[in-house]
């Protein structure tokens, strides 16, 4: 028997705690929450996630998601496009902008490499950096991702690629350690993540 009085409760509380961190406790909550909500907040409130799914696209450039083909951060004549920022995923790009330490631009992996989850190089979006650094217009790398085993794989693996490209000449570094061991970047308080920036090292495969 069902522990909830209705079956389309028991499906919302369902779906509200697929979400990553949301325990059923606070799926009813939520859901209860929405339910005494008017009609037109609830519709509001499902049209927002709907248009999300449907309307919001990746950036062409540097796979930020975007409401137009190009990012705001890329399409900005502001930011120093010969300066790239290699993160593992958006919210990264948000961690470091909330910083107000950097004036560059992005690249999103979508990823790191993980031989134990079956994720290698050509799953994420490593050839398209290439292929911005290829055209010669960078000056320095920066990399930026997890300080974990995997994103110490991805940032070497990036390295070698460089390395590889006959047309690059430029300068590969990466976030101070100011940022601990394992840490995520969406984890670090922007003090810390805004002074790695500033004071990056160089990379040394």
């Amino acid at each position: 028997m069902s522990d909830y009085p209705s079956i389309l409760l028991e499906q919302a509380v369902n779906q509200m705690a697929s979400l990553p961190g949301v325990g059923r406790r606070t799926a009813l909550r939520l859901v209860l929450h929405l339910l005494r909500q008017s009609d037109a907040d609830v519709e509001a409130f499902a049209g927002a996630f709907t248009r999300l799914k449907k309307e919001v696209v990746y950036c062409k450039e540097c796979h930020n998601i975007s409401d137009t083909e190009l990012c705001p951060i890329c399409a900005s004549t502001r930011r120093d496009h010969s300066t790239i920022c290699v993160v593992e995923n958006v919210q990264d790009v948000m961690s470091i902008e909330n910083t107000g330490q950097y004036n560059g631009v992005y690249h999103v992996l979508g990823g790191i490499i993980s031989p134990m989850e079956g994720i290698g190089p050509k799953d994420i979006e490593i050839d398209s950096l290439m292929e911005r650094v290829s055209k010669g217009n960078i000056a320095e790398i920066i990399l930026a991702l997890p300080t974990t085993m995997e994103g110490d794989t991805t940032n070497f693996y990036i390295y070698r690629r460089i390395q590889n490209l006959e047309s690059a000449n430029l300068k590969i570094s990466q976030i101070a350690r100011g940022v601990a061991v394992g840490n995520q970047l969406e984890y670090t308080d922007e003090i810390t993540l805004g002074r790695s920036i500033v004071n990056r090292t160089e990379f040394k495969g």
